[in-house]
């Protein structure tokens, strides 16, 4: 049977988590895993920690960890170690423990896993889901700003939810992620660890759930969460770029030699015409092996290198025909221009469909296999959404 563990981050919710438990317990007793609640307490002064510990007379599956407060993003990093690690977890839930989230949707969300998915969100932006009536224009603004901040500048774009607190994920996806480098303490931990997974090809699928506010304690965001959030998700803009900014940076290297050639042929009186797709030949060679040995060099290799230098020079073929055609239409239209002129200025239109080929097919990403197989459910209600397994 596969192992279950819910982490529950804590700080002073002692009555929350003694209400809270024992209401997890009975929806655990139709959930299909060996089931385990992971307590990730930040040294509560009001006593959550000796509460928990209290309960874990009665619950023999009930765990608990201790540590100082650094956020919230800090304590799911810690819970989820510990529950890879010790308690060899299957799937992890990260969940509230102020019954912001309906225990009794725990079923439905672990459900959806069967879509196949391997990244299930609670989502309050579905159809079928909801905010609380209640709340303030200005906390609805904050909500739906923070969303549209994760998808338009973090790149989220597909997920309707990115800043849920209630998922299940399989630790298939977890095992891949290196949590010292998602660079987060706080809230921001949520769609930085979403970013990351879908990254590596994770198939996500929202689930709409009716959140609700708290009724006990007090809300923990700050002012210090919302700057940290910000400023993550334009690194994260900034991360998801770097192979396209490296590719440019090679594809740059290639214009010098690309011209250096194409003026040499021309000194040595090689007609233009020729000169031309012959320089660009020169160019592709370079830079494939410098595309394969740094751009994209961390996405695992699923063809051999001869393989990939074929799709390379394919592209590349493509691509001479479109920067050959250029280079003869403007130097038609613009006879007294410098050949240079028209071939810098023929390179450049085919600089993004160049990428975007490469990158979807050269070095296309190939996710490591799966820990275990995934079996179709017809009729699963959820939201899939499609990968974007290219994000970094």
């Amino acid at each position: 049977m596969l192992k279950l563990v819910i982490v529950l981050p804590t700080y002073n919710e002692r009555e929350n988590i003694q209400a809270l438990i024992p209401v997890l317990q009975e929806q655990l007793r139709v959930v299909p895993y060996q089931a385990h609640i992971l307590v990730v307490d930040d040294n509560s002064p009001d006593g959550t920690g000796a509460a928990v510990q209290s309960l874990m007379r009665s619950y023999v599956n009930l765990h608990l960890i201790t540590g100082e407060k650094r956020g919230l993003g800090a304590a799911y990093i810690r819970g989820m170690q510990h529950a890879l690690s010790v308690l060899a977890a299957d799937v992890v839930v990260e969940m509230d423990s102020d019954f912001s989230h309906d225990p009794a949707d725990l079923p439905r969300l672990l459900k959806a896993l069967e879509l196949p998915a391997d990244f299930v969100i609670g989502s309050r932006y579905v159809p079928g889901g909801s905010i609380p009536s209640s709340w303030s224009w200005q906390r609805r603004a904050n909500s739906r700003v923070g969303n549209l901040v994760a998808r338009y500048v973090a790149g989220l774009y597909d997920v309707r939810d990115c800043t849920a607190g209630f998922r299940a994920i399989r630790s298939s996806v977890l095992r891949q992620i290196d949590f010292s480098t998602l660079r987060v303490k706080g809230y921001a931990f949520q769609i930085a660890l979403l970013h990351r997974a879908v990254g590596l090809g994770a198939r996500v699928a929202e689930l709409p759930v009716h959140f609700v506010d708290r009724k006990l304690g007090e809300s923990k965001l700050g002012i210090s969460d919302i700057v940290e959030f910000l400023v993550n998700a334009w690194w994260i803009r900034l991360w998801s770029a770097r192979t396209f900014i490296k590719f440019c940076i090679v594809g740059a290297t290639g214009v010098g030699i690309n011209l250096a050639a194409f003026s040499a042929l021309l000194a040595w009186g090689v007609n233009s015409y020729l000169a031309s797709p012959v320089a660009v030949e020169v160019s592709i060679l370079w830079n494939f092996m410098l595309n394969n040995a740094w751009t994209f060099r961390y996405r695992p290799k699923a063809e051999h290198i001869g393989i990939r230098g074929l799709k390379f020079n394919m592209v590349s073929l493509a691509s001479l025909a479109v920067t050959f055609g250029t280079f003869v239409i403007l130097s038609k239209l613009f006879p007294d221009l410098p050949l240079q002129i028209d071939q810098l200025a023929a390179i450049l239109p085919t600089t993004a469909m160049n990428y975007f080929l490469n990158s979807y097919w050269t070095f296309k990403w190939h996710p490591p296999a799966r820990e275990f197989p995934l079996v179709d459910t017809p009729g699963a209600t959820a939201e899939a959404v499609r990968n974007r397994s290219t994000l970094s």
